[in-house]
């Protein structure tokens, strides 16, 4: 293979505040397929990914869940990196902003940035948004919320140091002027230019004294690093940079980076700051900087109960890896954002990869057994339909390779199924099973199946960048080698009188999406209680903390006589079902005392119907009667909300009868 020398990379680092979602893990799965492509066509590629760990948002969760900060993004580091590796993602190297080696050297780009003038100290007043960590003005605001994602923004004042953007605007303007590839797509070049560069820049705040975590200043340490100084810099740091002179060779061979791949939302920070950082560090620019749409999860709010927000590893535990691989990456348009769902997901797998893909691997091979044996064997009798099947394969790595060069990972993703589709039309204009009927065309059919099996490897071959365990199944399958990149433009380097596997491997079966569904259902009811837990740190180093409590609005005083004219009573649940028209009612017969009474309760994604019954529960008796979803409902349920929402029945301490009186 030829060396067509470096290709640095990196993605976003994750922000380690929680599990990632498939939004999230789009941007890894983007990277990786990318990062192995240009090692497949001769590049000498270095991937860096990792985690920005420092920030109010990280200190603040982490005292919620009894943890110091450190033992925090610990625990969600490692969730993250787990999640990276179940995707089958080829980084060189995972880099956390607590690394010694990154924390030391943010400090010296801090001073250095300080002494020369660059950084000064003063005060900042103005509306601060903590999930992105930003301050805004007022004018800025949009509806008097955050600009960047909606939420809420609280007045903040404090001593800060600030950075003098203004100073290395113009330069900054002329660079993206002289190369126009610098930011991609061209739409957020124009964003970038038109809505704040070209207006003016403000200086920036680059420290914090409102919380204790992040890098300290060391000649200040009562602040802190403000997070974009800290994170941007991971892209230097990771591959050696020393801020006294002293850089690594890798450093030397890797910088300027090749590609900054990032989401949309944060091209700002990477197309403005991080370049006018660069140049008060006399660094060269990164070639490009690509701000990819986003992956959007169906309609209205997040919510695991409607099962919309969707994780890398849930998916794939269904569908498989490769399966989800090939969605996120095919069905994310270049400047639009893309759309996922469950339904989606089984209409793609089905028509792509179980139809296209699977079936034509599997007849081909099923064919090459029935008619001879699995023996490939191209025997020089060519027919017409031939010159345009081999036309096409010959010609799809040159289109795969300048979609890749230009970031158009989907439509090079098409180019390769369009080879697998012409191969399927190959079969229907050949008709095998009619050759096969005629010794006199036994030649012919031996040459269409061996036209195939090569179309299929070179296939296989350019898919491996995106589906690397698919193309592995299907070369296995065809005992074929690999053919090196740049001969994949040649017909015929499969070998010939090549057996293929007696038993050819369904890649991808057809699924029911009804079943789907049911088995998401299943699992989101039976696992979500769960699921905090699951996502949240390892919370061992806090078993000795105090436990949460909750502080709750307190509505006005009642009389003795007021609580008298409410009636709780124990009741015990003899059925439950889902109510149809709904999915968070479940409707159940309660026996209270002598009396059945229909309750219908908003509770659906904390309980399964088999689940409440059997239960002895706490219910309001005397509450008016009211139709839920069209359902009658004649009392209420009592449960316990914690500060996420979450809800529990609340249930009597020891055994009580039905009917037993609460008061």
């Amino acid at each position: 293979m030829s060396n067509k020398g470096k290709f640095y990379m990196t993605t976003a680092i994750a922000y380690a505040s929680g599990k990632p979602h498939i939004g999230n893990t789009y941007e890894i799965v983007l990277a990786d397929a990318i990062a192995r492509f240009k090692r497949q066509e001769g590049y000498e590629v270095h991937f860096q990914t990792g985690t920005d760990e420092h920030g109010q948002k990280i200190e603040q969760k982490a005292q919620e869940a009894g943890l110091t900060p450190k033992e925090y993004v610990d625990g969600v580091a490692q969730k993250i990196q787990k999640i990276w590796d179940l995707m089958n993602c080829s980084y060189d190297y995972f880099i956390r902003t607590t690394d010694e080696n990154h924390e030391k050297q943010v400090q010296k780009i801090f001073r250095k940035l300080y002494e020369k003038g660059d950084i000064y100290k003063s005060s900042y007043e103005g509306m601060y948004c903590t999930p992105c960590e930003s301050f805004w003005t007022e004018s800025q605001l949009v509806d008097g919320k955050c600009p960047d994602c909606g939420r809420e923004v609280k007045p903040a004042k404090e001593e800060a140091y600030f950075f003098k953007m203004s100073k290395y605007a113009d330069r900054l303007i002329a660079h993206i002027k002289e190369h126009p590839e610098f930011i991609q797509p061209v739409s957020r070049k124009n964003e970038m230019m038109n809505n704040f560069l070209l207006p003016g820049l403000q200086d920036l705040c680059v420290s914090r004294t409102s919380f204790d975590w992040g890098i300290p200043v060391d000649f200040d340490p009562k602040h802190v690093v403000y997070v974009w100084l800290d994170a941007l810099t991971n892209y230097i740091t990771g591959i050696g940079y020393e801020c006294d002179g002293d850089c690594s060779q890798q450093f030397q061979k890797y910088w300027p980076a090749d590609l900054h791949l990032i989401g949309k939302d944060i091209i700002r920070f990477h197309t403005i700051y991080w370049p006018i950082f660069l140049m008060a560090l006399d660094l060269p620019l990164p070639k490009q900087i690509f701000g990819h749409p986003w992956l959007l999860q169906g309609e209205g709010k997040m919510s695991k109960s409607k099962g919309n927000v969707l994780y890398a590893d849930e998916l794939a535990e269904i569908f498989g890896v490769d399966a989800v691989r090939f969605f996120v990456l095919h069905e994310m348009p270049f400047d639009n954002d893309g759309l996922i769902s469950w339904e989606l997901l089984v209409e793609r797998i089905n028509s792509e990869l179980a139809n296209t893909l699977g079936n034509l691997v599997n007849r081909t091979i099923s064919m090459s057994n029935k008619y001879f044996g699995g023996e490939v064997v191209s025997t020089g009798v060519t027919g017409e339909m031939d010159d345009d099947l081999k036309s096409v394969v010959t010609g799809t790595v040159s289109k795969v390779s300048a979609k890749m060069a230009e970031l158009r990972v989907a439509d090079a993703i098409t180019e390769i199924f369009n080879l697998f589709r012409r191969c399927n039309k190959y079969i229907d204009e050949t008709t095998p099973w009619i050759l096969a009927k005629d010794e006199e065309t036994k030649p012919r059919l031996a040459e269409v199946l061996y036209n195939l099996v090569e179309s299929i490897t070179v296939g296989a071959a350019l898919l491996k960048s995106f589906m690397p365990e698919t193309t592995e199944k299907i070369l296995t399958q065809l005992h074929a080698q690999e053919t090196a990149f740049e001969n994949l433009g040649t017909f015929g380097n499969y070998v010939s009188g090549t057996k293929v596997t007696e038993k050819p491997e369904i890649l991808f079966a057809r699924l029911d999406c009804k079943e789907v569904l049911e088995q998401v259902r299943v699992r989101f009811s039976q696992e979500e209680v769960q699921e905090e837990a699951d996502n949240a740190p390892d919370a061992s180093a806090a078993s000795n903390q105090e436990e949460t409590v909750i502080d709750i609005e307190p509505k006005a005083e009642i009389t003795f006589e007021e609580f008298g004219s409410m009636q709780f009573q124990v009741g015990e649940i003899l059925s439950c079902k889902a109510v149809e028209k709904s999915k968070k009612l479940l409707c159940s017969q309660v026996k209270i005392g002598s009396q059945v009474k229909q309750i219908v309760s908003g509770i659906r994604k904390y309980y399964t119907p088999e689940e409440m019954v059997g239960k002895k529960v706490m219910v309001l008796v005397n509450l008016k009667s009211a139709k839920l979803a069209g359902v009658l409902s004649e009392g209420m349920l009592l449960c316990a909300e914690d500060e996420n929402g979450a809800l529990s029945l609340v249930v009597p301490e020891k055994p009580m009868p039905a009917g037993a009186e609460i008061c």
